[in-house]
């Protein structure tokens, strides 16, 4: 598979899905650690909350671009079909146009924050680790969702289908279709 432009992404799509994953265990099983500790052994892990904090910002960030990539993000669309196809595509390059422009200015002011959070030498709370280390997801996240949109709006101006939001409706039909296929001998 290759991204608009001819640049092959496979194995960041891979990346970024098993990422995804690899945070949500690690949430789940930092939690559940945390708890059996507290209720079991009447311990608690100073660390614990922080950690998981950490993970799900990641998985947030993270997540967003992924979030792109699958057409997973909800939104009113009605304006949008009511329009032609011309009008509803070059609405839609109007939108991923302001979304990469919002993406590129985030990714930008990630890195400043970043780089005073990395001068200033700032320690996580209950983690023996500088808090730039965990707030480099800022850039990295809005960066992968600026390049998201980029392949969005490429895929527009292309005159290729490109989405920007999800549609419930229809993925709820496809799964009803799919089940009844099932029940069918």
């Amino acid at each position: 598979m290759v991204l608009d432009g001819g640049i092959p992404v496979r194995w960041l799509e891979k990346i970024e899905e098993h990422f995804l994953g690899v945070m949500l265990a690690a949430m789940t099983l930092v939690t559940f650690g945390q708890v059996v500790a507290r209720y079991v052994f009447n311990y608690s892990f100073t660390w614990a909350m922080e950690l998981t904090t950490v993970l799900f910002a990641w998985m947030i960030f993270i997540g967003a671009s992924y979030g792109v990539r699958v057409g997973a993000h909800i939104g009113i669309d009605i304006l949008v079909r009511a329009l032609g196809p011309t009008a509803a595509r070059w609405l839609g390059v109007a939108a991923s146009s302001l979304c990469v422009a919002y993406g590129a200015i985030l990714t930008f002011g990630g890195w400043q924050y970043l780089s005073r959070l990395y001068e200033v030498g700032i320690y996580m709370q209950d983690l023996p680790f500088p808090q730039w280390t965990s707030r480099i997801v800022l850039p990295l996240g809005f960066a992968l969702l600026t390049l998201r949109f980029l392949g969005v709006l490429w895929k527009l101006l292309r005159g290729q289908e490109g989405h920007l939001l999800g549609d419930e409706a229809e993925d709820a039909l496809k799964l009803r279709d799919e089940f009844e296929q099932e029940d069918q001998p």
